[in-house]
């Protein structure tokens, strides 16, 4: 089976500072990938690296696009890379106000999307909108309503939608729940692990939050200092970690 994307030997540096080192992976379509550590340990950095938003100081990124055949994202011209984000990846942002236009309503964030593929018929793209509020749990009768008018569960509700509408292959989403109330977390999470379940996505989620990733990652790739210590199938990492640093996050949890 060909992975849909393929991390090989990633580094990144910041001057002496090193922000990842050699990490390698594989992510299959309908698989979710959870990149977990402590801040500083370098999820971020290879969340950007992946966007092609940092320039690795060596390694690649290769995907497997619609039309077939792998490309390196760095041989990627600026407009091409812009067309892949908006047909083919999604990315969710922790702060919804970054991945929504606040001053837009609800259905006009979610239509944006629909016309950047293409998509012209006013009532079609309407009808979608709503379908799409619904299924990610935000009334109907709010598709008119500017997201500065919703609370923050339902502005991170409507980025997800924002960003799955048009049926990305691979969603990127950087601690999805952070800032989130325990109960809001819970609500959003269960509309993620639903929607990826029914939309076969790849899915790169980064947390720092052992819970999430429990929930929702089929493998747990564990960061510290810029280096993977541990990787494997979730059930195993998080019932049988292996690195002393992979135990004490587990620990951490087992005691709240």
């Amino acid at each position: 089976m060909t992975p849909l994307l393929a991390a090989e030997a990633l580094t990144v540096r910041y001057g002496e500072r090193v922000g990842c080192t050699d990490v390698s992976f594989d992510l299959y379509t309908g698989e979710v990938l959870a990149v977990v550590g402590e801040s500083g340990s370098g999820k971020t950095t290879l969340l950007g690296a992946l966007l092609q938003r940092v320039v690795p100081a060596s390694g690649r990124v290769r995907y497997v696009s619609r039309e077939g055949g792998w490309r390196d994202l760095a041989d990627l011209g600026e407009a091409e890379r812009r067309r892949l984000a908006r047909t083919e990846w999604g990315f969710v942002h922790q702060n919804p106000a970054d991945g929504l236009r606040m001053s837009v309503s609800a259905g006009g964030n979610i239509g944006e999307r629909l016309m950047a593929v293409g998509h012209r018929h006013y009532g079609d793209i309407r009808t979608t909108a709503v379908d799409w509020l619904e299924r990610v749990e935000i009334p109907a009768e709010r598709v008119d309503d500017a997201p500065r008018s919703f609370s923050g569960g339902m502005r991170q509700r409507l980025q997800i939608a924002r960003n799955l509408v048009t049926h990305p292959r691979l969603v990127l989403l950087d601690e999805p729940t952070g800032g989130l109330d325990v109960s809001v977390q819970a609500r959003v999470l269960d509309v993620l692990r639903r929607l990826v379940a029914e939309l076969d996505l790849a899915a790169v989620i980064v947390t720092h939050d052992l819970a999430v990733a429990r929930l929702l990652a089929d493998r747990i790739l564990v960061m510290k200092d810029g280096r993977v210590v541990e990787e494997g199938m979730t059930a195993r990492v998080l019932e049988d970690p292996q690195h002393p640093y992979t135990q004490l996050l587990v620990s951490a949890i087992l005691e709240v």
